[in-house]
């Protein structure tokens, strides 16, 4: 099981939804060159959201070529029925929706048993009290900044508050935050609280993978600092 990182830790987890999926074995080696520090694996159904992606076999072909820890979010219905097989094909974190889990406690239990750390994510217009009877299941809280579905969207100023508030109410837990994450916009949620930025465009658009990374370290770092 990987290491969580501490509420003062920065971390840049790159999107795979906006890699080159004709090359996305060669992506995944960049990012790791680049400083990556976790890999953001987006799984849709077409049900939970209006898009459908990736899935369990592409999970474990990128398992063999890559030892960076594989970050993967369920954006999908019935998510308990799939845990098992994200987990052997080799996903170190399982992030479930909170929208879509009838027993949210259970579930978490269950990405525990199966060796994974457990991440919960809440959509824009889900508030943070359903995190408050779960939290000593929580590893770390996914806070999308966008409707999940689609990459490239923009990001949605009213989540920077919800940051804020998980971090006043919660202020040892890991958050992770998801959606529009670029360099003007990862300084405003790293001051709110945020500390693993996952970023799509924000990283896949540039020439340079390793210059988007260290730039948005910098800024998020900066922006705490101030």
């Amino acid at each position: 099981m990987i290491d969580m990182p501490t509420s003062k830790d920065v971390l840049i987890a790159p999107s795979l939804l906006s890699a080159d999926f004709a090359f996305l074995g060669d992506e995944v080696r960049k990012l790791k060159d680049a400083g990556a520090d976790w890999l953001h694996f987006d799984v849709m159904d077409g049900r939970f959201v209006p898009n459908l992606s990736v899935g369990v076999p592409v999970l474990k072909s990128l398992r063999r070529v890559t030892d960076l820890p594989i970050d993967v979010h369920l954006m999908i219905v019935e998510p308990d029925s799939l845990l098992g097989a994200f987990a052997k094909a080799g996903a170190d974190t399982l992030t479930v929706q909170a929208e879509a889990c009838t027993h949210l406690h259970r579930t978490l239990q269950n990405i525990h048993n199966l060796g994974c750390r457990a991440g919960v994510s809440l959509n824009p217009h889900t508030p943070v009290d359903c995190l408050a009877y779960v939290m000593e299941l929580v590893d770390f809280v996914l806070v999308m900044t966008v409707n999940p579905g689609f990459g490239g969207q923009s990001y949605i100023d009213a989540c920077t508050g919800k940051i804020a508030e998980i971090r006043r109410r919660w202020p040892d837990v890991c958050i992770e935050v998801d959606g529009g994450i670029k360099a003007d916009t990862v300084g405003k949620a790293s001051c709110a609280g945020a500390n693993v930025f996952v970023s799509g465009s924000g990283v896949f658009s540039q020439p340079d993978y390793g210059a988007a990374v260290k730039e948005l370290r910098q800024l998020a770092l900066r922006a705490r600092a101030q």
